[in-house]
């Protein structure tokens, strides 16, 4: 379904830029009122107006100031944009459903729908619009909007769309990665834009005159994020370290991580790639010493063998690094053990989901089955 068009008085006028990712949303939202302002123009001819409520109160008294703000024409002529930044009170939360907050929006609607002035221009940034309220569709059809979420890290193929972000911008920077360090790095500092950033920010200046990054480089260097504790339990599950991931387990669940959200984003995929690689390796012979020469000889197998592998988003070819570092972890399993404890992830979903057992009770006992050492017959 095309979008909504926008009508005349306000095509190119109003642009919304909103998502979970708040360092994207800030970036491109302050790319495009850099991009309408006038060269010489400078920022006193804009009007930036911080959106961040305190309460309702606070939101009404924003929502006025946005509407004087539209409605006052540039002072020294040319274009004027108007910034709404970092609005917090649009989306389903405490502030945002009052009423304040609520009718100040649609006042701000009512200004730019009975038409702003030929040479204003307004701007929001937000982490998001409720969807569910008529000012959504009203500003869908008035403005160009443009969302930018952070990846669900607890789906597979979650890493594509990071790592193609974290290339390009490694690549603007004049950074090389060697084979599997780039996609380490993404592991590790997960969907969080600015820590990703940062990241690639302290490899660069560590670098200096030299412009390639090794895996070493990125295990030294980058602090774990959420993810990258996430991905650090998922290591301690294949190096089939029991005390390691009943630690990292407590502390996520200490922090206040949801369990089925810990035991789909960082058990679930470990296991299941642990299988596939274990499987694989027993019926076809796999390059295992180089990421490269893994990926060309998973291409390489019949179809019938890699139907059921985790593929990119965007289906140009398999997920393939999950199963590359799995490759050392394998030898730590037997494929019955592994059969087993696939079955027993399914089993604690479905305690999770359907009993009132203790969340970390349950997954305690899941890493208990999966890692504890099983005495020899």
């Amino acid at each position: 379904m095309p979008p909504p068009k926008k009508t005349s008085a306000t095509a190119g006028a109003v642009h919304v830029f909103m998502g979970s990712d708040e360092a994207r949303v800030k970036e491109a939202a302050l790319m495009m009122v850099r991009q309408l302002t006038p060269k010489d123009a400078g920022d006193f001819s804009n009007d930036i107006i911080d959106g961040t409520a305190d309460n309702a109160e606070h939101a009404g008294t924003i929502c006025s100031s946005v509407c004087m703000a539209l409605q006052t024409l540039p002072f020294f002529g040319g274009t004027k944009v108007v910034w709404l930044k970092n609005a917090n009170f649009l989306g389903d939360t405490q502030t945002g459903r009052a009423q304040a907050a609520v009718e100040g929006f649609e006042r701000i609607l009512n200004v730019v729908e009975s038409g702003l002035g030929p040479d204003v221009r307004f701007v929001i940034s937000t982490t998001g619009i409720d969807k569910r309220r008529t000012a959504f569709k009203r500003i869908s059809k008035l403005a160009n909007m443009e969302v930018f979420d952070k990846p669900d890290t607890s789906k597979a193929g979650w890493e594509g769309p990071v790592l193609a972000m974290a290339s390009k911008k490694a690549r603007d920077m004049g950074i090389t990665f060697e084979s599997g360090a780039l996609e380490l790095l993404v592991q590790m500092a997960g969907d969080d834009t600015r820590q990703l950033e940062n990241e690639l920010e302290k490899i660069d200046l560590f670098l200096g005159e030299r412009r390639r990054a090794g895996l070493k480089t990125v295990q030294n260097l980058v602090s774990m994020s959420r993810a990258g504790v996430l991905w650090d339990l998922g290591n301690a599950i294949g190096k089939r370290d029991l005390p390691r991931a009943l630690e990292l387990l407590g502390t996520l669940m200490y922090q206040g991580q949801n369990a089925i959200g810990l035991l789909l984003a960082a058990i679930v995929p470990r296991v299941r790639s642990l299988l596939l690689i274990k499987d694989l390796g027993s019926r076809y012979k796999l390059n295992k010493f180089n990421y490269q020469g893994f990926c060309t000889s998973l291409e390489g197998l019949p179809s019938s063998a890699t139907a059921h592998l985790p593929r990119k988003k965007d289906g140009t070819g398999f997920n393939a690094y999950p199963l590359f570092l799995a490759i050392p972890e394998t030898g730590n399993f037997s494929l019955e053990e592994l059969h087993a404890g696939f079955k027993a992830c399914l089993d604690a979903n479905v305690k999770l989901v359907t009993t009132s057992l203790d969340p970390k009770l349950v997954l305690e006992r899941l890493l208990i089955g999966l890692l504890a050492k099983k005495p020899r017959a």
